[in-house]
């Protein structure tokens, strides 16, 4: 499935559509984070499922490389917010692209602090026990329900339904899948599809870990300066190394690519924000 397919009413907001900006085949939401804030602040808890996907460069090669069920993940996503500060520089230099950058971090936090109040209920998928107890300490949540499936269970379609069940059975406003990247995005288009949900997801990977102090964010300088995946890269060397040379820094030929794309193409700008999905794989 591209993008162009997803359900109209997933890209609405009370009868108008929502503002898109494509970049290098993903339509990101093109909203700052105080609309896009208030548009989740203002939704009723009470309504379907939709969710919330925040790619960032190591998303946008796990599409480009076909990873199974990530582009149907991103492809029934409500919102797809930036969640990259290297990505929206990208798009600025290379496309004149300016992309809204809205990090998941940041948009995990401020729900917390500033729009769930203590009797709204949430839905936790992945952590633990101690995760739940930080959050009801932290931030006064009375109504905290926590499933933490399997490593892997997004390929297992009897733990994907277990999952599924938990979620419909513990209605809430917020829905955080905290099990990264692509089984948050596999299970929250699960939960799109198979009706009966409620509430906002949000694909949030370890934010609730930056939110409840159990993993430090980089300082605000840091994060100014898109450096936030070096300080990451300096407390964690160990797993992070890994994941940066042959996850993320690949974006970049990503990205090279499309601009050759671009300025080859007759057709000029139209094909640089062609669908990744329907280009031949690297």
């Amino acid at each position: 499935m591209s993008f162009q397919d997803r359900p109209a009413r997933l890209a609405m907001s009370q009868g108008a559509p929502l503002p898109e900006r494509e970049f290098l085949g993903i339509p990101f939401a093109a909203l700052d984070p105080p609309n896009v804030a208030r548009l989740l602040g203002e939704r009723p808890a009470a309504d379907p499922f939709v969710y919330v996907a925040t790619p960032n460069a190591h998303h946008l090669v796990l599409l480009h490389r076909r990873v199974d069920g990530f582009a149907f993940g991103l492809s029934h996503a409500w919102l797809l917010l930036c969640d990259s500060r290297v990505l929206a520089h990208i798009g600025r230099l290379l496309f004149g692209q300016r992309l809204p950058v809205v990090t998941g971090s940041d948009l995990t936090l401020h729900l917390l602090r500033d729009v769930i109040g203590p009797e709204d209920g949430i839905t936790v998928i992945g952590g633990n026990d101690h995760l739940r107890d930080q959050l009801a300490a932290q931030f006064g949540l009375r109504r905290i329900a926590l499933y933490s499936p399997p490593q892997g269970f997004s390929r297992d379609p009897a733990e994907l339904t277990r999952c599924v069940d938990f979620v419909r059975d513990h209605p809430a406003r917020f829905v955080f899948l905290a099990c990264g990247a692509p089984q948050s995005e596999v299970l929250a288009a699960h939960l799109a599809q198979a009706g009966g949900a409620t509430g906002v997801g949000l694909c949030i990977g370890a934010s609730l870990l930056f939110a409840t102090g159990q993993l430090k964010r980089a300082p605000r300088i840091w994060q100014a300066l898109s450096l936030e995946w070096l300080y990451r890269l300096l407390q964690e060397p160990g797993r992070l190394t890994r994941r940066l040379w042959r996850a993320q820094l690949p974006v970049l030929t990503i990205a090279a690519a499309a601009w050759l794309w671009q300025h080859a193409s007759p057709a000029g700008g139209g094909q640089a924000h062609a669908s990744l999905l329907d280009r031949p794989s690297a």
